[in-house]
Protein backbone atom coordinates (compact mmCIF):
# COMPACT_ATOMS: atom_id res chain seq x y z
CA UNK A 1 0.00 0.00 0.00
CA UNK A 2 1.47 3.29 -0.95
CA UNK A 3 0.81 5.63 1.42
CA UNK A 4 0.59 9.76 1.14
CA UNK A 5 0.85 12.29 3.80
CA UNK A 6 0.67 15.87 4.86
CA UNK A 7 3.83 17.04 7.13
CA UNK A 8 2.78 19.65 9.29
CA UNK A 9 5.10 22.67 11.09
CA UNK A 10 3.99 22.28 14.60
CA UNK A 11 4.07 26.16 16.34
CA UNK A 12 2.04 28.34 14.14
CA UNK A 13 0.50 25.47 12.20
CA UNK A 14 -1.26 23.83 14.60
CA UNK A 15 -0.35 25.67 17.98
CA UNK A 16 -0.05 29.06 18.95
CA UNK A 17 3.43 30.26 18.01
CA UNK A 18 4.60 32.06 21.32
CA UNK A 19 8.17 31.05 21.03
CA UNK A 20 9.70 27.86 22.48
CA UNK A 21 6.35 26.02 23.65
CA UNK A 22 7.60 23.61 25.65
CA UNK A 23 4.52 23.46 28.61
CA UNK A 24 0.80 21.74 28.26
CA UNK A 25 -0.16 25.11 30.05
CA UNK A 26 1.32 27.21 27.39
CA UNK A 27 0.01 24.97 24.47
CA UNK A 28 -3.38 26.66 22.70
CA UNK A 29 -4.54 25.07 19.59
CA UNK A 30 -4.60 27.34 16.15
CA UNK A 31 -8.26 28.02 16.02
CA UNK A 32 -9.53 24.93 13.55
CA UNK A 33 -6.06 23.21 13.74
CA UNK A 34 -7.86 20.13 15.44
CA UNK A 35 -10.96 19.94 13.02
CA UNK A 36 -8.33 20.29 9.65
CA UNK A 37 -6.26 17.05 11.33
CA UNK A 38 -9.61 15.43 11.04
CA UNK A 39 -10.50 16.24 7.64
CA UNK A 40 -6.92 15.11 6.39
CA UNK A 41 -7.04 11.98 8.41
CA UNK A 42 -10.13 11.09 6.61
CA UNK A 43 -8.96 12.06 3.35
CA UNK A 44 -6.28 9.49 3.99
CA UNK A 45 -3.07 11.37 4.83
CA UNK A 46 -0.54 9.97 7.38
CA UNK A 47 0.02 13.20 9.45
CA UNK A 48 3.30 13.61 9.97
CA UNK A 49 4.93 16.68 11.88
CA UNK A 50 8.16 18.15 11.57
CA UNK A 51 9.29 20.72 13.73
CA UNK A 52 11.96 22.50 14.69
CA UNK A 53 12.91 22.94 18.40
CA UNK A 54 16.45 25.12 18.46
CA UNK A 55 14.77 25.58 22.05
CA UNK A 56 16.39 22.02 23.79
CA UNK A 57 19.60 22.96 21.70
CA UNK A 58 19.73 26.23 23.38
CA UNK A 59 18.95 24.83 26.80
CA UNK A 60 15.59 26.40 27.35
CA UNK A 61 14.26 23.66 27.61
CA UNK A 62 15.01 19.52 27.32
CA UNK A 63 14.25 16.87 24.99
CA UNK A 64 12.24 15.24 27.71
CA UNK A 65 10.18 18.17 28.11
CA UNK A 66 9.49 18.03 24.21
CA UNK A 67 8.11 14.66 24.31
CA UNK A 68 5.76 15.11 27.39
CA UNK A 69 4.06 17.90 25.79
CA UNK A 70 4.18 15.65 22.33
CA UNK A 71 2.71 12.55 23.78
CA UNK A 72 0.16 14.83 25.19
CA UNK A 73 -0.38 16.74 21.86
CA UNK A 74 -0.76 13.14 19.85
CA UNK A 75 -3.07 11.58 22.83
CA UNK A 76 -5.42 14.44 22.02
CA UNK A 77 -5.19 14.51 18.73
CA UNK A 78 -6.08 10.76 18.77
CA UNK A 79 -8.73 10.95 20.84
CA UNK A 80 -10.21 14.30 18.18
CA UNK A 81 -10.30 11.40 15.42
CA UNK A 82 -6.54 12.98 13.97
CA UNK A 83 -4.25 10.24 14.67
CA UNK A 84 -0.72 11.24 14.50
CA UNK A 85 1.76 8.74 12.18
CA UNK A 86 5.07 10.26 12.78
CA UNK A 87 6.66 13.42 14.97
CA UNK A 88 9.83 14.78 13.89
CA UNK A 89 12.07 17.14 15.51
CA UNK A 90 15.32 19.43 15.22
CA UNK A 91 16.78 20.44 18.30
CA UNK A 92 20.13 21.50 16.60
CA UNK A 93 20.95 24.92 15.99
CA UNK A 94 24.54 25.71 13.75
CA UNK A 95 25.55 28.97 16.06
CA UNK A 96 23.01 29.14 18.89
CA UNK A 97 23.39 25.97 20.97
CA UNK A 98 25.21 24.18 23.83
CA UNK A 99 27.34 21.25 23.34
CA UNK A 100 26.30 18.13 21.15
CA UNK A 101 23.24 20.20 19.66
CA UNK A 102 25.38 23.11 17.80
CA UNK A 103 25.56 21.27 14.93
CA UNK A 104 25.24 21.60 11.11
CA UNK A 105 23.03 19.21 10.42
CA UNK A 106 20.37 17.91 7.68
CA UNK A 107 17.24 17.91 9.26
CA UNK A 108 16.79 21.88 10.60
CA UNK A 109 14.24 23.20 7.81
CA UNK A 110 15.06 24.04 5.37
CA UNK A 111 16.84 21.06 5.08
CA UNK A 112 14.65 18.09 4.23
CA UNK A 113 15.86 15.52 6.58
CA UNK A 114 12.80 15.17 8.77
CA UNK A 115 10.63 14.79 5.58
CA UNK A 116 12.91 12.40 4.37
CA UNK A 117 13.49 10.11 7.31
CA UNK A 118 10.11 10.10 8.22
CA UNK A 119 8.97 8.95 4.00
CA UNK A 120 11.71 6.49 4.51
CA UNK A 121 10.47 4.96 7.99
CA UNK A 122 6.85 5.36 7.17
CA UNK A 123 6.81 4.28 2.98
CA UNK A 124 5.60 7.52 2.01
CA UNK A 125 4.97 8.68 -1.76
CA UNK A 126 6.50 12.24 -1.42
CA UNK A 127 5.22 12.55 -5.28
CA UNK A 128 1.32 12.14 -3.89
CA UNK A 129 2.24 14.15 -0.57
CA UNK A 130 1.85 17.74 0.86
CA UNK A 131 3.69 19.96 3.37
CA UNK A 132 2.04 22.43 5.30
CA UNK A 133 3.70 25.60 7.05
CA UNK A 134 4.04 29.23 8.19
CA UNK A 135 7.38 29.95 7.03
CA UNK A 136 9.37 29.84 4.14
CA UNK A 137 11.81 27.65 4.97
CA UNK A 138 9.26 25.12 5.57
CA UNK A 139 8.34 25.19 1.74
CA UNK A 140 11.43 25.49 1.10
CA UNK A 141 11.74 22.15 3.04
CA UNK A 142 9.03 20.58 1.05
CA UNK A 143 10.49 21.44 -2.20
CA UNK A 144 14.10 20.00 -1.24
CA UNK A 145 11.84 16.66 -0.47
CA UNK A 146 9.99 16.63 -3.84
CA UNK A 147 6.65 17.77 -2.48
CA UNK A 148 4.40 18.77 -5.36
CA UNK A 149 2.43 20.88 -2.67
CA UNK A 150 3.82 23.13 -0.27
CA UNK A 151 1.30 25.47 1.32
CA UNK A 152 2.23 28.37 3.09
CA UNK A 153 -0.35 29.18 5.60
CA UNK A 154 -0.30 32.61 8.10
CA UNK A 155 1.26 32.14 11.36
CA UNK A 156 -1.39 31.12 14.27
CA UNK A 157 -4.57 31.80 11.45
CA UNK A 158 -4.62 35.33 11.62
CA UNK A 159 -3.81 36.56 8.21
CA UNK A 160 -3.24 35.29 4.58
CA UNK A 161 0.58 35.60 4.14
CA UNK A 162 2.57 37.18 1.41
CA UNK A 163 3.75 34.39 -1.32
CA UNK A 164 7.30 33.35 -1.42
CA UNK A 165 8.19 31.34 -4.40
CA UNK A 166 8.72 28.29 -2.44
CA UNK A 167 5.19 27.92 -2.27
CA UNK A 168 2.74 26.61 -4.36
CA UNK A 169 -0.47 27.77 -2.22
CA UNK A 170 -0.97 30.60 0.68
CA UNK A 171 -3.85 30.68 2.62
CA UNK A 172 -5.00 32.23 5.68
CA UNK A 173 -4.92 28.68 7.70
CA UNK A 174 -5.07 25.14 8.29
CA UNK A 175 -9.01 24.85 8.09
CA UNK A 176 -9.25 27.07 5.14
CA UNK A 177 -6.54 25.07 2.96
CA UNK A 178 -7.95 21.81 3.62
CA UNK A 179 -11.92 22.73 2.88
CA UNK A 180 -10.52 24.74 -0.62
CA UNK A 181 -11.48 23.68 -3.72
CA UNK A 182 -7.72 22.88 -4.85
CA UNK A 183 -7.33 20.64 -1.70
CA UNK A 184 -10.53 18.48 -2.38
CA UNK A 185 -9.00 17.82 -6.21
CA UNK A 186 -5.26 17.28 -4.76
CA UNK A 187 -6.84 14.65 -2.51
CA UNK A 188 -8.74 12.97 -4.71
CA UNK A 189 -6.03 12.60 -7.17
Amino acid sequence: MIVRAAFLDRDGVINLDRAYVHKREDFEWVPGAVEALRILHEARFALVIVTNQSGIGRGYYTEDDFHKLNDWMTAELARAGAPVADVRFCPHHPVNAIDRYRCECTCRKPLPGMILDSAKALGIDLSRSILFGDKQRDCVSGLRAGLPECVLLGTDGKEVPAPVPEATRVERDLLTAVKSDWFREFAAG
